[in-house]
């Protein structure tokens, strides 16, 4: 038995729930990107890591990250499950692992990227302000 809470195509379901892209917290960067004027593409494959948002004129790049998935440092991401801990561990240490080594890529490629967490995009006053200045 591997200790789950849930059976086995209940986890299934659970899993595949999970999106990659049109997440909640992408979707509210995009309106405060809109409501600044600002144009994008999604999920742009031309640079390294393909960002959650490019802008190819202005060369940058956003990054939307999940606070569990990517290991942020918030009480979200700090929150480890206790069943198969050390897959889970192992998983978020390879996803920073990728985080770092893609943020290098796009700065030796003379790309700015920014990385927005989601427990700092709910504040959209802040949100904005952030995006003002990196975009300064």
């Amino acid at each position: 038995m591997s200790g789950d809470v849930y059976d086995a195509s209940t986890r299934t379901r659970v899993m595949r729930a999970v999106k990659s892209r049109d997440t909640t917290p992408e979707l509210r960067v995009r309106a405060a990107c809109r409501a600044l004027g600002l144009r994008y593409r999604l999920d742009y494959a031309r640079w390294p890591g393909r960002p959650d948002l490019a802008f190819p004129g202005r060369r940058r790049a956003i990054f939307v990250h999940g606070c569990f998935w990517h290991g942020h440092d918030c009480a979200r991401g700090a929150r480890a499950p206790k069943t198969n801990a050390a897959y889970w561990a192992a998983k978020i240490a390879r996803n920073q692992a990728r985080d770092a080594r893609t943020l290098e890529d796009l700065s030796a490629h003379g790309i700015s990227a920014l990385v927005l967490w989601e427990c700092e995009v709910r504040d959209e006053a802040a949100l904005a302000d952030r995006l003002r200045s990196f975009f300064a």
